[in-house]
């Protein structure tokens, strides 16, 4: 990677994401030795189908996501969505529907977010599975398209506004089962950079969270413009929830919570066992 190149960048317009990169984003932290390109903003699971096609050098992505390209990108420290009670919701309405979960047709984010992950470790034998837009889960099944789905992001606090039940807190049970803070989506750098530059932009990622800490509602006007709910009460407890002392650094904990997530799903078949686990 020679100086000054334009590294790309990809994320979320989830407030947790905007508000972790509008620092770096918007030039109020330096990137030494690089320029960024314009930053791509898109659903995860779209995230998530770049890096499989390797289009992005700094993205966004599922930890499932992580587990099939980490031949590829290297985990960074910063920026990741894990802690505790932050984890998907399987909820339902009040519809006719089998009597077993493993029987319904259940709404996931896309096919290698960690929700689909979690929801396949917690009901192996589901198999009647829809993929929909995040932000489209709730109204399939106030409509009755589905029997259930898993929810992510903002819909995690508006789900009971349509009337809907949560069967399963998807993180609950991760930590009911290991103890663990559960991983959700992280931020990852190809491998092709050079090590100096992968460093660099990690600690950049890590500069702009405390940017953002220090500056709370410098970002507001940037976090708002791109939030799929725009109470700004339900905006804040998202970055609460989801930026967190993880986000900052993964530490020890974290990063066993990664590898025993990347463990699980490959013992589970969802993706190959790896050397390249961080």
């Amino acid at each position: 990677m020679t100086e000054n190149r334009n590294v790309s960048l990809g994320f979320s317009p989830c407030p947790n994401d905007t508000y972790i990169f509008h620092g770096l984003v918007h030039g109020r932290v330096p990137l030494a030795g690089m320029d960024l390109a314009e930053p791509l903003l898109e659903d995860v699971e779209t995230l998530n189908d770049w890096a499989q096609a390797g289009r992005l050098d700094v993205t966004k992505l599922s930890f499932h996501a992580l587990g099939h390209v980490l031949d590829r990108y290297a985990l960074l420290r910063a920026g990741a969505a894990l802690g505790r009670g932050c984890g998907p919701l399987l909820i339902t309405g009040e519809g006719d529907k089998p009597v077993k979960v493993s029987d319904w047709t259940i709404a996931i984010p896309g096919t290698l977010t960690t929700a689909a992950l979690l929801l396949r470790l917690y009901q192996p034998a589901c198999r009647n599975l829809v993929v929909l837009r995040f932000d489209r889960i709730m109204e399939a099944i106030a409509s009755g398209a589905v029997d259930g789905g898993v929810v992510i992001h903002e819909s995690r606090f508006t789900y009971q506004q349509l009337g809907l039940r949560c069967v399963e807190d998807l993180g609950q049970w991760w930590e009911r089962t290991t103890g663990l803070p559960i991983p959700l989506g992280c931020i990852a750098v190809k491998k092709s950079l050079a090590p100096a530059h992968r460093e660099a932009i990690d600690a950049a990622i890590g500069a702009s969270i405390r940017w953002a800490d220090a500056h709370p509602n410098d970002g507001w006007a940037y976090i708002q413009a791109h939030a799929q709910e725009m109470d700004p009460a339900v905006i804040r407890n998202h970055i609460g929830l989801y930026v967190n002392q993880y986000s900052r650094d993964l530490g020890d904990e974290g990063l066993h919570a990664v590898r025993e997530l990347l463990r699980r799903g490959a013992a589970a078949g969802l993706f190959p066992q790896g050397s390249d686990w961080p």
